[in-house]
């Protein structure tokens, strides 16, 4: 074994995962002797968010269950949801809902009791420490957000999505119940998963992958990209979303230690600007950049390739437009409403994305960052 570069793994310390796990794992909630809990949710998800409630109220706890999370939550949405929190004063924050409404009950946890705005602590270890416990359970296969240090906003004057990235984000408890996907649209069922599949394929041709990382981020893009597909096409099949959501937990647990690459930093610009969901941001460019980043790491290219039932590496760009396509993706900027016009402008953007593009296995300048953006158009 060759000598590695140290690393260190960020994760709840407790995970629930598998089919029907999320009523009992509430249940201990409910007995650990928490008094007041903030409920954080979605109105697609409000039925079992109440369920939840009546767990923790059996056990005399109180709960106030909140919603209000847009898709791509801005930093003036937190800031307001986070002065009911702290009107409310919890001692648990418990999330149930997709990736945003997990990143704002993330932030909302470590900053309810704290007299700075969110903006101070944008960047990677500036928020240190929390007092209030938290639970996330996602409803999506996507953002892996319940189990890693990373939140996500968009900032309003820097029109510019801007990350809070810290141990004190990592939750106390992740509850990964497929059963909580299952109501999933089509639609969303697809660019989540995209997303997730991104977590894996980039955090496995990084350069700064790791060994502790390599067989979770390989699995996950076998598991994801079996699977997600048939999700799609009926969302009632249990199996094929266990195996999706284990790709995307997998996913998650890599975002601590290795991060994302390319694909995330030049999909960043397209939220910022044209407030695009994140999801379907990253699939109308995971291939383009994928080929880009080719001559780099021929070996772990190939290895992706063959998780996905590819012979090469060069392989590996069309099964990801094949899959994009089963899933119902129209591949192309221009097919959502991007202007050519802007394409210059989401090329400069994108390259200020450092502390992803530092981890590209291909350095991206400007001008390689927009001819990724006019392969996609």
């Amino acid at each position: 074994m060759t000598v590695t570069a140290p690393t260190t793994l960020l994760q709840p310390p407790r995970i629930h995962f598998g089919a029907g796990c999320a009523a009992e794992a509430v249940a201990a909630l409910a007995r650990s002797g928490h008094r007041r809990v903030f409920l954080l949710t979605s109105h697609s998800v409000l039925g079992k968010a109440s369920e939840f409630a009546a767990l923790l109220r059996e056990a005399s706890a109180a709960v106030e269950i909140v919603t209000g999370v847009p898709p791509e939550p801005g930093a003036a949405c937190c800031e307001q949801l986070r002065a009911r929190a702290r009107a409310f004063a919890p001692d648990l924050v418990l999330a149930l809902g997709g990736g945003s409404v997990l990143d704002v009950a993330k932030l909302i946890a470590a900053l309810h009791d704290r007299p700075e705005p969110v903006s101070a602590f944008y960047g990677i270890n500036i928020l240190s420490g929390r007092r209030t416990a938290l639970v996330c359970a996602p409803t999506t296969s996507g953002t892996g957000s319940e189990v890693s240090p990373n939140a996500l906003l968009f900032d309003e004057a820097a029109v510019a999505k801007k990350a809070v990235i810290s141990p004190a984000l990592v939750p106390d408890t992740a509850i990964v119940d497929p059963t909580l996907t299952l109501s999933l649209p089509p639609a969303l069922t697809a660019t989540t998963g995209i997303d997730a599949l991104a977590h894996c394929l980039e955090t496995y041709a990084s350069r700064v992958a790791h060994p502790l990382v390599d067989l979770r981020s390989l699995e996950g893009v076998r598991l994801i990209g079996a699977h997600l597909a048939r999700c799609v096409e009926n969302g009632a099949d249990l199996e094929a979303r266990s195996a999706v959501a284990l790709g995307s937990l997998y996913g998650g647990l890599a975002l601590g230690p290795v991060n994302t690459t390319g694909v995330h930093a030049l999909a960043y610009p397209l939220g910022g600007e044209f407030h695009m969901a994140h999801g379907l941001s990253i699939a109308l460019l995971l291939p383009h950049v994928v080929r880009f980043n080719l001559p780099a790491l021929p070996g772990r290219h190939a290895a992706l390739s063959a998780a996905l039932g590819g012979r090469s590496a060069e392989d590996l760009p069309d099964l990801l437009s094949r899959l994009i396509a089963r899933c119902g993706i129209d591949g192309r900027l221009s097919a959502h409403g991007i202007p050519r016009d802007a394409l210059p402008r989401l090329a400069e953007a994108g390259v200020l994305v450092t502390r992803l593009l530092k981890n590209n296995p291909r350095e991206i300048t400007r001008d390689d960052a927009l001819r990724i953006y006019e392969a996609a158009f």
